[in-house]
């Protein structure tokens, strides 16, 4: 039996995305070995043991962490995150996110756009680096939120360095990219069903391995860089989940995250009405590679 299925027979109330979340956080061992996916098969005899985590608060707290930010005024935050900070709390990461950091930095914050996310317009992967923009007022987030939404007046573009070299030095990938249709926590390039997903790439450095590669992306769909690197053949380097650890470990130094950065941002400020653009310097761990 899958292990998700054991521990729903044990526990009837959980949800499956409950369970899921707590295979994903560490909370679920088998036979005193942490289980790390939901579909591993389980038999009667084994042992399966499950870690109630504390309640989460209802509300997000201050902490008092670094945040490297690049503009600030009264309606507007643009931050460089650091790889490793996880945006917003979630099972797994109740504390140390970039919301705890961001209601220290801005005492004003809390209700803008929500209790759980306050300030947050768009999201970067844990494991991105980069520019994030931050609403501080309420018009500045409704306005920001309706431009990410229609990815009008909004330009952001990435560094990724991906293993191999694409066969043209520069493309346009346009597709539909859903839920992977046999393992859901992944996404993949599929033929109905998902979104519309467009990425503009140009090589930017070529080394013998691996290449350095500039996306603009049209839209913001979950993993969508990780996913169209990886469907032409050159996933981003240390990349757990789309990459190819095999290669990664050829690497020096061997990549400890993927090596994703929000490079440059360009919009308009969502009260002034005049553009913006900003650029983050690519971080060490990636300029080793350059």
């Amino acid at each position: 039996m899958r292990l998700d299925k054991a521990i729903l027979a044990k526990y009837p109330d959980f949800s499956r995305s409950r369970i899921e979340g707590l295979i994903k956080a560490g909370f679920v061992a088998v036979n005193g070995v942490i289980a790390v996916k939901a579909g591993q098969e389980t038999r009667e005899t084994d042992e399966i043991a499950v870690t109630i985590p504390p309640p989460v608060p209802a509300e997000p707290v201050a902490e008092d962490i670094a945040l490297c930010v690049v503009y600030e005024d009264d309606d507007l935050l643009v931050i460089d995150k650091a790889a490793g900070m996880v945006v917003h709390p979630a099972p797994g990461h109740f504390t140390g996110t970039l919301v705890n950091a961001l209601l220290h930095h801005c005492p004003e914050l809390p209700g803008i756009g929500g209790v759980a996310r306050p300030g947050i317009v768009h999201r970067l992967d844990q494991w991105t680096s980069g520019l994030m923009v931050v609403a501080k007022s309420q018009k500045a987030m409704e306005n920001l939120v309706k431009a990410f939404a229609s990815h009008k007046n909004v330009e952001k573009t990435y560094i990724a360095i991906c293993h191999g070299h694409p066969g043209l030095d520069a493309g346009r990938i346009e597709n539909l990219i859903g839920r992977h249709p046999v393992d859901r926590k992944r996404m993949a390039v599929v033929e109905r069903g998902g979104k519309n997903a467009i990425t503009n790439w140009r090589v930017i450095a070529r080394k013998d391995a691996y290449s350095a590669v500039e996306c603009r992306i049209e839209t913001g769909r979950t993993h969508q860089i990780r996913v169209h690197m990886a469907s032409l053949g050159c996933p981003v380097i240390g990349d757990a989940v789309y990459g190819k650890s095999r290669l990664d470990k050829q690497l020096y130094p061997i990549p400890r995250r993927q090596m994703l950065h929000a490079w440059k941002l360009r919009l308009w400020h969502p009260v002034r009405n005049e553009q913006m653009e900003f650029v983050a310097n690519i971080p060490e761990d990636m300029e080793v590679y350059l």
